[in-house]
């Protein structure tokens, strides 16, 4: 299910039939070191993913993250999109791409496209996003779509802090 365009690329909903690209994105080098191993070493355990993760969020709250591929060849390079987290109040962006397709603006794209789509076709009142302080490139993307630091947070489970950033900063 197709749930918005840009001018280069395609946001969908994942499949099952997804799994390859998910276990290709999730072992990359840049979702390792700034997201964090999620024990995806297989086919079975990337359909596990999508199936407890993206898919589970559709049926529950009605959104989730989404494929990003580029428009013409349909080629998948990453993801982005809505997250309902424990211990966050607003439903937080995230993104991720290949290592091939970063530099590109894709992100950006991708991004921003999400945050319209949150505030305008969903109708949240506000959207935020978390990072750790070490993510430069994430903290450059999330001022770039409008949002704005407003604290340090920690999520329940977590010895870590987080930036966090929303749309009304």
């Amino acid at each position: 299910m197709l749930i918005c365009e840009t001018a280069r690329l395609q946001l969908r909903r994942f499949t099952i039939d997804d799994a390859p690209f998910i276990y290709h994105l999730l072992n990359s080098p840049t979702w390792l070191i700034y997201i964090g191993d999620r024990n995806v070493r297989g086919i079975h355990d990337a359909r596990n993913y999508l199936i407890n993760g993206p898919l589970a969020s559709y049926d529950q709250y009605g959104f989730g993250l989404y494929l990003v591929a580029l428009k013409e060849e349909k080629t998948p390079i990453g993801m982005t999109g809505l997250i309902k987290r424990d211990g966050l109040e607003e439903v937080d962006i995230g993104f991720a791409f290949l290592p091939a397709y970063t530099g590109k603006g894709y992100a950006y794209e991708a991004a921003n496209a999400i945050k319209d789509y949150a505030l305008t076709t969903l109708k949240l009142p506000r959207v935020a996003a978390i990072t750790t302080e070490k993510n430069d490139h994430a903290i450059a993307l999330l001022n770039k779509i409008g949002l704005h630091h407003e604290k340090m947070v920690q999520l329940p489970g977590s010895s870590m802090e987080f930036m966090y950033f929303s749309t009304n900063g």
